[in-house]
């Protein structure tokens, strides 16, 4: 029998429908029942690709005799953290004041107010590495609920507490200061793997808004050694099985320090930052590799995560046929089998490193063992065509996989990661002149401004035809930087329009009289306090969202009340981004902008005409990471104020360049607009 979680959209909630807990969506019909019935909340949070989520479940959740005390005792609660981020921050705070650490599931015990009093992640249904067994850690939370009430509420409002002030975020201003991006970077040295790339050991995520700070750094100021730390992390990361070297597209982390091995869910978030991220390393570095690797990570999105309505769904599993990662690896005999071809499978076990006793349980996580040069120097020799070989053995091994049984796709449409793919596609279509890339981010977008809303407005998710959940400051962010990244690729008025809206609406229901924006819309419901999350680690946080996209803005429209908005949270950063530069990476690239020069390209001239695609092409071929550009073949109102009040020199495509809207003579020749942009102080140029 279903349980009041079969009328969710969530496939992650979907995937609790049957248990025998009484699952209650988040809700007020919740807590009116946990205080009725005088009962704490277990409020249980997950996503459908968490690993752990699903053993949980499985140990605890779908057992009876668990699901009759959690039905008895308490009022079961279940929320998916990526439809409501806000519940997800808050009470994660909680869990980390708590116990010192977070992550998924999260499980924690509230009041019937909400107020947090005991919390942490995964419970085993035994005890087990120091971890009590989830059934008698019920019946102690019972019990004390029943025998000791008063110590529990007294534990409950110091918890809120902390909550409430670590929602406010730092206080102050002050100025944007150069500095900071020293000091950050440097920390960045002083933390980075010298032998396998990346920050950290294991577990060891991608970082790519600290790649991107770094990318920036290189373009600033020259920086050699910031440039070749991308280099290294991009390319080890390639190498690894955190990379699909198959199917393209990264894994959410690897379990190891050197890449390979992954833990094997795919996060929209995740392929849509890493392809941009390797996009603008190659157009600055110029390195074919780097391409492949954005390549092959838009690929997979567009192949496996689009969905037929035009959104990306949110995640891939890492389970499939109950195991993790059993789609992605290889047995000795499987790939003998996949194969059938003794001298293509030579070149194909030398190139991804395959071995009879594998690399992970016995079997194989394919990565790059091999660089061209020493393919070349085996097979080279033994008759042409080993690239054509080992093109012919990928495709075998992917027809063998796709037999296999695929993971269980998360497909609700999340419109803040689909915003941030939106910028990944946008800007492919625009430095590689890809009408497929194009066309996926055109279509992207006329889904998110059709399809995720509801009566009041902008929805977080959408699935099966239904918008669910007011949109959260990231929401609207993400959505107008894409809307903004699209315009400035096919120059269509219609997504600057979208853009300015989104970015309307964060003025009006998001700001934060204080400095900086919240979360939540001013409107929301009220919870233990109203979110203001500030980390941007994996995902650049709402409010560095925002910054981009008033930064972005300003320097379209010349209006200075969006930099204004941002300044000083940017300014209040400061110290956390220079700390801690990994977790605030998003702060130092919105610091990078706001110091500017922000450049602007106007170019009056129709974008397809045969005279614009040159000196559009001046700036597209490069990586320039504050520079904005706008065309028309005539100014007017639905166009960015920096195409108004200028005119085509002769009847021909013209571009202007500006800093602050003061420019340049306008030119005609894209060899003269090149020595322009060359010439620009502040901006040194890196040569290979």
């Amino acid at each position: 029998m279903s349980n009041a979680l079969a009328g969710e959209t969530s496939p992650y909630l979907l995937q609790h429908a049957e248990n025998p807990v009484a699952w209650l969506p988040w809700g007020e019909e919740a807590f009116a029942r946990a205080r009725r019935e005088d009962k704490p909340i277990f409020l249980s949070v997950g996503y459908a690709a968490c690993h752990w989520c699903h053993v949980m479940a499985h140990e605890s959740f779908e057992d009876s005799a668990t699901a009759a005390t959690l039905n008895d005792r308490f009022i079961p609660v279940k929320v998916d953290r990526e439809e409501r981020p806000d519940v997800d921050s808050l009470y994660m705070d909680a869990v980390v004041a708590l116990t010192g650490q977070g992550g998924w599931p999260m499980s924690v015990f509230l009041t019937p107010e909400g107020k947090p009093f005991y919390g942490g992640t995964y419970f085993p249904p035994e005890r087990r590495h120091g971890l009590p067994a989830f059934r008698e850690l019920l019946q102690g939370i019972d019990h004390a609920w029943r025998q000791d009430r008063e110590s529990l509420l007294e534990s409950a409002s110091r918890v809120a507490e902390h909550v409430a002030a670590s929602s406010a975020g730092p206080a102050g201003g002050g100025d944007l200061r150069q500095g900071t991006l020293d000091t950050a970077a440097e920390a960045l040295w002083r933390g980075y793997d010298g032998v396998h790339g990346g920050w950290g050991g294991a577990p060891k995520f991608p970082a790519a808004l600290a790649v991107e700070f770094l990318l920036r750094r290189t373009v600033r100021t020259g920086d050699k050694l910031a440039r070749d730390l991308v280099v290294q992390t991009l390319e080890a990361m390639a190498a690894g099985g955190i990379y699909d070297q198959l199917g393209g597209g990264f894994h959410r982390y690897a379990v190891d320090a050197a890449w390979r091995v992954p833990h094997f869910e795919k996060m929209l978030y995740d392929n849509a930052l890493l392809a941009r991220v390797y996009l603008q390393a190659w157009l600055l570095t110029g390195r074919d590799r780097l391409l492949e690797v954005a390549r092959g990570t838009l690929d997979f999105l567009l192949d496996e995560m689009r969905l037929p309505e035009g959104g990306l769904a949110s995640s891939l599993d890492a389970d499939s046929e109950g195991e993790e990662g059993r789609y992605y690896v290889w047995t000795d005999a499987d790939f003998r089998d996949a194969i059938g071809d003794a001298a293509m499978e030579e070149i194909a076990r030398t190139a991804w490193g395959v071995t009879p006793e594998g690399n992970f349980e016995g079997r194989n996580v394919l990565v790059r063992a091999a660089e061209e040069v020493t393919l070349e120097a085996r097979f080279g020799r033994s008759g042409p065509g080993w690239r054509e070989k080992l093109a012919e053995a990928r495709r075998r091994l992917l027809v063998a996989r796709g037999r296999r049984p695929r993971p269980p796709l998360d497909d609700k449409v999340l419109t803040a990661w689909n915003g941030l793919a939106l910028v990944a596609f946008a800007e492919a279509a625009r430095a590689l002149e890809d009408a497929r890339y194009l066309s996926a981010a055109q279509s992207l977008s006329e889904f998110l401004l059709e399809k995720p809303w509801t009566e009041t407005g902008l929805a977080r998710s959408w699935r099966a035809g239904r918008a669910r959940y007011r949109a959260y400051l990231e929401d609207h962010a993400a959505l107008g930087v894409g809307l903004l990244a699209l315009y400035q690729t096919d120059f269509n008025p219609r997504a600057y329009t979208g853009a300015r809206e989104r970015a309307e609406e964060i003025l009006q229901a998001f700001a934060d009289p204080a400095g900086g924006f919240f979360d939540t819309r001013d409107d929301h419901e009220k919870l233990l306090a109203r979110p203001k999350t500030l980390q941007d680690s994996p995902v650049p946080s709402g409010s560095t969202l925002a910054s981009w996209l008033m930064l972005l803005l300003g320097a379209l429209t010349g209006e200075s009340r969006y930099e204004e908005a941002v300044r000083a949270p940017i300014a209040a950063m400061q110290e956390a981004a220079a700390r801690h530069p990994s977790s605030f990476a998003g702060w130092l690239c919105a610091l990078d902008m706001a110091l500017g020069p922000m450049l602007q390209l106007a170019v009056i001239g129709p974008p397809d005409h045969p005279g614009t695609l040159p000196l559009l092409r001046v700036a597209r071929s490069r990586f320039e990471p504050n520079l904005v550009t706008a065309a028309s073949a005539v100014g007017g109102s639905d166009n960015p104020p920096l195409l108004q009040g200028r005119s085509a020199v002769d009847g021909k495509p013209t571009a202007y360049l500006c800093r602050q809207f003061t420019c340049d003579l306008p030119t005609t020749s894209a060899e003269i607009l090149k020595k322009q942009l060359d010439g620009v102080k502040g901006q040194p140029r890196m040569e290979e």
